[in-house]
């Protein structure tokens, strides 16, 4: 008997030394060590704000296994929007506005012309389409840029750039719009139509009383 109490008594002097207790916090790691001071300092904060909590260091665990799970989706959940998102934007960027002889072939007052007639059908989609392909095809009769089968709106965004600055912005936000819903799965409803019409017909009978004419729609 005493010879278990004498032993005993050597191993709490040996654990009580400074020698130990160094190696012991060593080879907790970082993140054990993180992990005790992140539950105290949650518990700390429980126990001042709910006295009544017997364990507040159990309770603290719980939340913060819970915070770093929530952290843990809501990071997944944005890498994953931020990669779709990308490749979206890299597949919308590599498509050609004008697909097909007719498209290239028709004067700007025609599509303006199939625009109407699809906003009157309650197609909004399709007239968007023709819309933006009626700018397109004015700023070709313009010199601001050269239309092509092969050419994305991204490079006549570019051309455009060159020429002036602030029509390109302008000329970039309604091409990510027609993107959108010719190519992107987007239906367009009849109140964003209206906001891209305005925005193309003011931008043609702006350029167009700059060089001394009138948009025809008709």
């Amino acid at each position: 008997m005493l010879t278990t109490e004498k032993a005993r008594e050597k191993l709490e002097k040996i654990l009580n030394e400074k020698e130990y207790r160094v190696y012991d916090k060593a080879s907790k790691g970082l993140f054990a060590e993180w992990w005790d001071k992140a539950k105290q300092w949650i518990a700390d904060k429980l126990a001042g704000l709910f006295p009544s909590i017997e364990s507040a260091d159990n309770a603290a665990s719980s939340i913060l296994i819970a915070v770093i799970i929530v952290v843990i989706v809501l990071l997944a959940l944005a890498v994953f929007f931020l990669i779709r998102h990308y490749k979206r934007e890299r597949i919308l960027r590599n498509k050609k506005p004008l697909q097909s002889l007719k498209d290239i072939n028709w004067t700007y007052h025609e599509h303006l012309k199939e625009a109407e007639k699809l906003e009157t059908a309650a197609d909004y989609s399709g007239a968007t389409r023709h819309l933006f392909l009626a700018l397109l095809l004015f700023f070709h009769d313009k010199g601001w840029l050269e239309a092509r089968k092969w050419k994305t709106n991204w490079e006549y965004y570019e051309e455009l750039r060159k020429e002036n600055k602030h029509r390109a912005g302008q000329f970039f936000h309604l091409a990510h719009f027609f993107d959108e819903v010719t190519y992107g799965e987007r239906e367009a409803f009849q109140e964003e139509y209206r906001q891209f019409q305005s925005v193309v017909l003011s931008l043609l009978s702006e350029v167009n009383k700059e060089g001394g004419g009138n948009v025809a729609q008709g």
